[in-house]
């Protein structure tokens, strides 16, 4: 039964941001870890009994590092942006009975001071075409919350942290935006129409109810959530690992910056748009925005990666018959030296003997495959690891040819 109760535990962590209103049909999207993959990072977990310290260099929202909190271990990871590793340490970090209970009074006070209506609005944030995101209503009912959150609790306080983290579940309830597929979209004139009766204020009651209820079961282990470059781990990450269990950007050319901005910029992590695109940039795989127009410009290091599989398909990619294929040949070469300079970062973090998991797709562009998992093993042996394999895990969508692996192995 013990088992049980934690394994819920987890999983009520785990979806603190996410949301499924059946009214709509839509989803809340940092969703970033559906159940599969965190089944996926819960069974090797627990096969690794012996793994005492885990690291994932690639945080997202930072199930890795969770599960293996709620599992007895230390989990480590890291990431670029500084939303993600506050969201990751809000649902990582162990809370108070006391805590707790603060937050509960603090969310009954915001409450009471929206019913009121005993607060003035925050500004709206500066997001690009905000209309589209949030019908009027709601808008000004999520500029009420934001205050009245301000105004309940002290900045950086734990009780703040919760309800901001209930405030990302409801804004996106809120939204016009649906994120039941790769990317995004959004409801159409007609739909727009549509007057929903929601219960705004009840659906944030429901959404922190949730949340606090969530954090009032602590994990046995820890976890710990560093603002960092996965290029570099040793810059931020002190010791050695056991086990390296992680997802990382795919060669898709998908901005996950772009998918997080409305959250960013409501919880005053951006303010603009080329902030975006300079952090987009920094990243591995994504580029949107000044990104973009930068790859143009860009030049493979000396330290390139030197493959002749990835010389090929870059050939390919680039000779497309499309205007863009030189472009997407320089991101996709791109791409793969940032993750030769992880790789080799990483192996300075590695205990004796350390194994690894990353869990990624392959991808294709304009038709030419490239093979993502192939490249990565190569990467790898290349670096001395050993009894590499790429273990097929399931396809990604309706296109045969897109498979999801894990790779899998072992440092000397």
């Amino acid at each position: 039964m013990e088992a049980v109760v934690e394994r819920e535990a987890l999983r009520q962590r785990a979806d603190f941001t996410y949301k499924f209103n059946a009214k709509t049909g839509r989803h809340g999207w940092l969703r970033l870890t559906p159940a599969y993959s965190l089944k996926i990072v819960e069974d090797l977990i627990v096969q690794h009994d012996q793994a005492k310290r885990i690291l994932d260099p690639f945080c997202g929202t930072g199930t890795t590092a969770l599960s293996a909190a709620y599992h007895g271990r230390e989990g480590v990871t890291i990431d670029l942006n500084p939303f993600l590793v506050w969201l990751g340490r809000a649902k990582t970090a162990t809370y108070s009975s006391a805590e707790i209970a603060s937050a509960r009074a603090a969310c009954a006070a915001t409450i009471d001071l929206i019913k009121r209506q005993g607060v003035a609005p925050a500004s709206e944030p500066p997001l690009h075409n905000i209309e589209r995101w949030w019908n009027p209503k709601e808008l000004n009912f999520l500029c009420c919350l934001k205050a009245a959150i301000a105004e309940t609790t002290k900045e950086r306080s734990v009780e703040r942290a919760l309800l901001m983290v209930a405030f990302c579940r409801t804004l996106m309830k809120l939204s016009n935006a649906a994120f039941n597929h790769q990317s995004m979209s959004f409801k159409d004139e007609g739909q727009l129409k549509i007057d929903f009766e929601v219960d705004m204020t009840g659906d944030f009651a429901d959404d922190a109810r949730f949340v606090i209820d969530g954090a009032s079961q602590n994990p046995a282990g820890i976890g710990a959530v560093l603002l960092g470059d996965s290029r570099n781990p040793a810059d931020v990450v002190a010791g050695k690992f056991d086990l390296v269990i992680t997802s990382p950007p795919y060669a898709n050319r998908m901005s996950y910056i772009r998918e997080l901005r409305p959250y960013m910029y409501w919880l005053d992590f951006l303010t603009n748009g080329r902030d975006a695109g300079e952090l987009d940039w920094q990243t591995i795989g994504g580029t949107w925005g000044i990104a973009t127009s930068r790859l143009s410009a860009w030049e493979r290091p000396i330290e390139q990666f030197k493959s002749k599989q990835l010389a090929d398909a870059l050939d390919k990619i680039s000779h497309a018959d499309n205007k863009n294929g030189v472009v997407l040949s320089t991101y996709v070469a791109k791409y793969f030296d940032d993750m030769w300079a992880h790789f080799k970062g990483l192996s300075l973090v590695l205990a004796e003997g350390a194994e690894i998991h990353y869990i990624v797709g392959n991808s294709t562009f304009y038709s030419s495959l490239v093979s993502t998992e192939l490249l990565y093993a190569e990467m790898l042996k290349e670096l001395g690891f050993h009894h590499i394999e790429c273990r097929p895990i399931r396809k990604r969508n309706s296109k045969k040819e897109l498979i999801e692996f894990d790779v899998i192995a072992f440092w000397k």
